[in-house]
């Protein structure tokens, strides 16, 4: 591109677009790229403050910020993501389902690295419906050399940046432990709040079944509840040290290889995560997750629910983040709570 005096500029081209901001009215495009400046443009260019121009001149080897932006959106959409078309030089990636948004945290840093380049994602792991903002992507300058488009192709790798997973579990069994519960001397209050989570991610529960502080009896509560083909097993109760806590050790026995028991996450220290054989996961949860409206359980849930692997060493990454600040007001997940970056 070259510089010349608006006065001068009818008939050139412009490379960029150029805003006009009216307070109060509008922020928008007044002229765009590829515009062919007219005579009766002047005056409105020369308001805006428009001295002089960028006008288009090709060179080899260098990119218009729109070319670069479309390729960064390139190696930065999959599936499920929508892109808006280049504006002023930047690019946005749009949610097209309710599911699990997920970054490439490492490449992304690779890439940002780089001078010129820059591409802004919301936190992995983040929960998002269609329609959703995921990611922007843009270069700095107007005009950027081809050489670091390349250059963020090859941090790229052959995979993109961000995933966007739909939610594919679907039914869940809940069991209730607690002796205090199963003879009706307390009123169960757990299994509503799991409903209400459940059901805001399309999971429906379709057994519901209460059991003593026995031992044997949860196992086999749990094995009937796996035999039955559920997508997802939840176990409430009894998950403190106490004597009469029984859940963890009888999911173990139960036949459920268990990734942890316990997490760095404030709510949701006593935690438990496993699977059976076939990868159905089992969950064992912990008393928070009745009243308090973030909890370990949040974090893990969608991740589980796409069929995301969550490994122990997942859980130890929690810990940065992982305490809740017990806010007045919640505004969970718009808040630090869970963010491992």
């Amino acid at each position: 591109m070259k510089l010349i005096e608006t006065k001068n500029a009818v008939g050139h081209v412009l490379c960029h677009d150029l805003t006009q901001i009216i307070p109060g009215v509008t922020k928008d495009a007044r002229f765009r790229k590829g515009h062919i400046v007219a005579e009766e443009d002047i005056p409105v260019l020369l308001s805006m403050g428009k001295d002089h121009l960028y006008v288009w001149e090709k060179t080899e080897g260098m990119l218009h910020e729109d070319e670069a932006a479309v390729r960064l959106r390139d190696i930065s959409i999959n599936e499920n993501m929508t892109a808006t078309e280049p504006k002023e030089g930047k690019v946005e990636l749009k949610a097209a389902i309710h599911g699990l948004f997920r970054v490439d945290v490492d490449r992304l840093f690779a890439i940002n690295s780089l001078e010129e380049i820059m591409i802004a994602t919301r936190h992995t792991n983040s929960v998002v419906h269609p329609g959703d903002k995921l990611a922007g992507m843009r270069v700095i300058p107007l005009i950027v050399s081809e050489d670091k488009v390349e250059a963020a192709e090859e941090a790229a790798g052959d995979e993109p940046l961000m995933e966007l997973l739909p939610f594919r579990r679907r039914t869940a069994a809940v069991i209730t432990t607690g002796t205090e519960v199963f003879l009706g001397r307390i009123e169960d209050k757990f299994t509503p709040v799991l409903i209400d989570k459940l059901g805001k991610l399309g999971v429906e529960v379709v057994s519901h079944t209460k059991a003593p502080d026995d031992r044997e009896k949860i196992v086999a509560a749990i094995q009937a509840a796996h035999s039955s083909g559920v997508d997802l097993i939840l176990c409430t109760g009894g998950m403190s040290v106490d004597p009469d806590d029984q859940t963890p050790g009888a999911i173990k026995a139960a036949g459920v290889t268990v990734t942890s028991y316990g997490a760095p996450v404030l709510p949701g220290a006593m935690f438990l995560l496993g699977y059976f054989g076939d990868g159905t996961p089992v969950m064992g949860l912990p008393g928070c997750v009745m009243y308090a409206k973030a909890t370990i359980f949040d974090l893990i849930l969608p991740r589980v629910l796409c069929d995301v692997p969550v490994t122990k060493a997942d859980l130890a990454r929690l810990g940065h983040g992982g305490l809740c600040l017990g806010c007045g007001e919640c505004r969970y997940p718009i808040c630090p709570f869970g963010k491992e970056e």
